[in-house]
């Protein structure tokens, strides 16, 4: 488990009652079990914290992601950022997220383990990126940031890349344009949930 809400250093300090920490907090004790019960019964376990993924298959209901920005624009729809669009996503496209995923499992460390991407486009840049793979006439529009004005926490790959090799190979524009290919291919509509995007439903997949 992990992402945005995952536990890390900058976290450790936040106020334990944010509208976020439940996440947080629930992503810790899972942790802290999985390292206690490999510990004590040597079972083989490991502990990865995703950042920031998308590619191919992802569901386009989650707000700000890659998905939604694409499904806007292909369907001519404004293309929205939050504030001045210049919040940054540490962006992994599915290929190297799961590479990564399977590098963990066939290790033997259950030390917590980031994987994400190493460049971290604005947002405003992902959506004008997104607007000329699509060449949607769709506009970019800024509006207002729903977010509780937190820090974006970044994944910290060093271990990842020292002990596991990994590092992320494809780039935030090639994986745009990977991306913004598979869903013009789709047969059906983007799929879309019936409740409002939010947040916490970021990073989400359609099987």
């Amino acid at each position: 488990p992990g992402g945005p809400d995952a536990p890390g250093d900058a976290a450790d300090d936040a106020d334990p009652v944010g509208p976020h920490r439940a996440c947080a907090e629930a992503v810790r004790f899972a942790e802290a079990l999985v390292a206690a019960h490999a510990g004590a019964h040597g079972s083989n376990a490991g502990i990865v914290r995703l950042f920031d993924g998308y590619g191919p298959g992802m569901r386009a209901d989650g707000a700000g992601t890659p998905a939604a920005l694409i499904e806007a624009a292909l369907t001519g729809r404004p293309v929205t950022v939050p504030g001045d669009g210049s919040g940054t996503h540490p962006l992994c496209y599915v290929d190297d997220m799961v590479d990564g995923v399977l590098l963990v499992a066939a290790g033997r460390s259950v030390r917590p383990v980031d994987i994400g991407g190493d460049e971290e486009p604005t947002a405003a840049e992902i959506a004008r990126l997104v607007i000329e793979l699509t060449g949607s006439r769709s506009p970019l529009a800024f509006v207002e940031d729903a977010g509780d004005e937190r820090p974006r926490p970044r994944p910290v790959t060093g271990f990842a890349r020292e002990i596991f090799g990994w590092l992320p190979r494809v780039t935030w524009q090639d994986g745009l344009e990977r991306t913004v290919a598979a869903f013009r291919d789709r047969p059906d509509p983007v799929p879309t949930a019936t409740r409002e995007p939010t947040e916490e439903r970021m990073g989400e997949w359609w099987a």
